[in-house]
């Protein structure tokens, strides 16, 4: 579909999408560099972030299975916050969930629907 009939919801997820997994990625690296905080945790979270920024690609184009993979991505991003918080990460949790909630919420309205209908 055109640029000109994606809703601004979906072209806001997308980007929202694209900054939440270059921030996974920072994360990932930085836990898994020598004094991070999660070796076990920044090999996953690094991956999710590349995955994510591949996705948000997708949503560009009106792509349904980038936006079923982005909910699913989004998903997982909240679980890897509640993961950080509950390691005493308490900003860096807030700051991995704050965005996917966004990402979500913006993912399912009525006009991104449509658009991802046709």
């Amino acid at each position: 579909m055109a640029a000109e009939g994606r809703p601004f919801g979906v072209t806001l997820v997308a980007i929202v999408a694209w900054i939440n997994g270059a921030l996974q990625i920072l994360s990932g690296i930085f836990a898994i560099l020598p004094g991070g905080t999660s070796v076990w945790a920044g090999p996953f979270v690094l991956v999710l972030g590349i995955i994510t920024i591949l996705v948000a690609f997708g949503l560009f184009s009106g792509s349904n299975v980038a936006r079923v993979l982005t909910a699913i991505v989004f998903a997982l991003g909240l679980l890897s916050g509640v993961l950080a918080m509950t390691q005493g990460l308490v900003w860096q949790g807030i700051g991995s969930i704050a965005l996917p909630i966004i990402g979500l919420l913006l993912l399912f309205t009525a006009r991104a629907n449509a658009f991802f209908r046709s």
